[in-house]
């Protein structure tokens, strides 16, 4: 047994025991002690990175179990292993941009071929049993400790990109066949837009306050209003950049699959929701009152005799 001081100023004790080992499976062990050093990296510079000292504490625990099982594949490869510096920069990255809690949970996810390889080694190396019981159901436990402000307006942010990929699509496409004016399809659908935004914005601020759920409800109003600004960005750029309003219509609706996709990927990741039901809800949604409203606007230009 093995007494190690891990990152976090704690001491663990390695259970190991002498095993000899042919040279190819040395390899395989190697590749799983640098994994193992590179989320040991990834969590350590996670930890210095967020401010609540909860969070902080439970990160270094992370890196200090994914150390202590470095440690015990170095016992039979006898060598130094180096983390695979652009994965410890992508996770980062990905961590800062998207929150830690999405990139912790992508990079869990990636384990479970490696829990996989773990298994195969059941009877020929020892400790292989500890090593997946740790990682099957410490982890995932210690993830569950984990309080990310943005997770709790999840459901703000649902509301304002739902709301503007349901709304905005069909009313750009009702204003494609009513105008057939790239530009004025555009001037219209932005005043329309931030309108609308702080419209729901202002509602979400009501909601809360009257609620008292515990969000602050300043914050889920911004929150709501910036995801439907940003997704009414997104949706008009087409018409900006586009002289067919068709064409644009095209992209436009091409763009609000894509929002769809990867908003419900964060979410089905980050909050562990079902991917696909979700998906097929929003997308329908959206396309489906996007045709609706493209009829309608056929139908008023024709009623209206509108020629732009």
């Amino acid at each position: 047994m093995l007494t190690i001081k891990l990152l976090g100023g704690f001491r663990l004790a390695v259970h190991v025991t002498r095993v000899d080992v042919p040279g190819d499976l040395k390899d395989i062990l190697y590749g799983f002690q640098r994994d193992e050093v590179t989320e040991c990296h990834i969590y350590g510079m996670l930890a210095k990175s967020v401010k609540d000292p909860h969070n902080s504490a439970v990160l270094h625990k992370m890196a200090d179990q994914e150390f202590g099982h470095s440690l015990t594949w170095k016992h039979y490869t006898e060598k130094e292993a180096t983390p695979v510096v652009h994965r410890v920069w992508f996770y980062y990255l990905l961590a800062r941009l998207l929150g830690f809690t999405f990139a912790i949970k992508l990079m869990e996810n990636r384990e479970n071929d490696a829990i996989q390889n773990y298994r195969d080694l059941s009877g020929r190396i020892p400790e292989v049993e500890h090593i997946i019981a740790e990682e099957e159901q410490h982890e995932m436990e210690i993830i569950g400790l984990l309080d990310e402000e943005r997770l709790k307006y999840v459901g703000s942010i649902v509301l304002g990109l739902n709301d503007a990929l349901v709304e905005f699509t069909g009313s750009l496409a009702g204003f494609t066949f009513a105008l057939q004016d790239p530009r004025i399809i555009a001037a219209v659908g932005c005043i329309m837009g931030v309108a609308a935004a702080l419209s729901m914005a202002s509602s979400e601020y009501l909601s809360q306050k009257s609620e008292q759920a515990g969000q602050d409800p300043r914050k889920a109003a911004l929150y709501t209003g910036s995801a439907y600004i940003l997704t009414v960005f997104i949706l008009v750029m087409p018409f900006l950049l586009l002289e067919n309003p068709f064409i644009a219509l095209v992209f436009t609706l091409l763009f609000a699959i894509g929002i769809i996709v990867c908003f419900t990927f964060y979410t089905s990741v980050a909050a562990d929701l079902p991917f696909w039901k979700r998906f097929v809800e929003m997308a329908a949604l959206s396309l489906g009152i996007a045709g609706i409203s493209f009829l309608i606007g056929l139908l008023i230009r024709g009623l209206f005799n509108v020629d732009v």
